[in-house]
């Protein structure tokens, strides 16, 4: 078995990290807030938070996390399917949250589509449970519009 070794997200990570989100399907990608400026953004006001799973020198995982000072939030929460149920993305959240614990947050959330079977049997299975929340958006850019990997575009 490979050794995976989970890591703090650089910015200079991104190339691998997009990389592998488009091989996971129903993966929503957003044209403004997934580019490289903005997940760069990201990781420069959450620099501890974020984190890769890597195996041989591949990146095969990946959280972006981050806080705004009162609550926590995980986004993009992937891990290559021929590395699924090593318990990865179980030490990726861990990590995730032990480094929002170090900075006084005492809440999580994500959000997952409610046809990601997969991903919402992950989140059931290490004891997150579903909230009684509405959640609501506003697009203030029109532009950022999300695309589903593997749906209506075979060819990713």
């Amino acid at each position: 078995m490979d050794e995976v070794q989970i890591l703090p997200m650089r910015e200079d990570d991104y190339d691998a990290v997009r990389a592998l989100w488009m091989t996971i399907r129903g993966f929503g990608i957003r044209a403004l807030d997934d580019s490289r400026e903005d997940v760069a953004r990201f990781i420069r006001r959450n620099p501890t938070t974020s984190v890769v799973a890597v195996a041989n020198g591949r990146i095969i995982g990946s959280i972006l996390c981050g806080s705004d000072g009162r609550q926590g939030a995980l986004y993009h929460v992937c891990v290559a399917r021929e590395y699924r149920r090593r318990r990865i993305g179980t030490r990726m959240v861990g990590y995730c949250m032990a480094r929002l614990r170090e900075m006084g947050i005492n809440k999580v959330s994500l959000i997952a589509f409610a046809n990601n079977d997969v991903g919402n049997a992950f989140w059931r299975q290490i004891g997150w449970k579903k909230s009684d929340v509405n959640y609501y958006e506003f697009v203030l850019n029109e532009k950022n519009i999300t695309r589903f990997i593997g749906e209506d575009n075979e060819d990713q």
